[in-house]
């Protein structure tokens, strides 16, 4: 399991990713050519993957992302120490926050 400021990436075993993943829409690169996993609505800054790789956006108002690395990658942000990950499929979690009458994505 791996943490980077408010997301949490969790390791999936191949087996447990959903049949239809693999062929759902993918999420496009930033200008950069970075897979953005979240972005800073204050400071503009991205949590974000360099390398190769593919993002699958779930549905749902939080809508867990997937992430499929074909081989190592890692994850990068200007305030935050880089967090190398090896090949395989992730689950992207977005800490959540609870205010008065609802439940929200943290912003930055």
């Amino acid at each position: 399991m791996y943490r980077q400021g408010d997301v949490l990436i969790v390791p999936v075993a191949e087996e447990a990713v959903p049949a239809h993943v693999p062929d759902a829409p993918k999420e496009p690169r930033d200008a950069r050519g970075r897979l953005v996993l979240a972005l800073g609505e204050v400071t503009g800054h991205a949590h974000a993957v360099v390398g190769k790789g593919e993002l699958v956006s779930e549905p749902g108002p939080f809508g867990p992302l997937l992430l499929r690395l074909p081989e190592d990658g890692r994850v990068v942000h200007e305030e935050h120490a880089t967090i190398p990950l090896p090949k395989g499929w992730y689950r992207v979690i977005r800490q959540r926050e609870y205010v008065p009458g609802s439940v929200r994505i943290v912003a930055d």
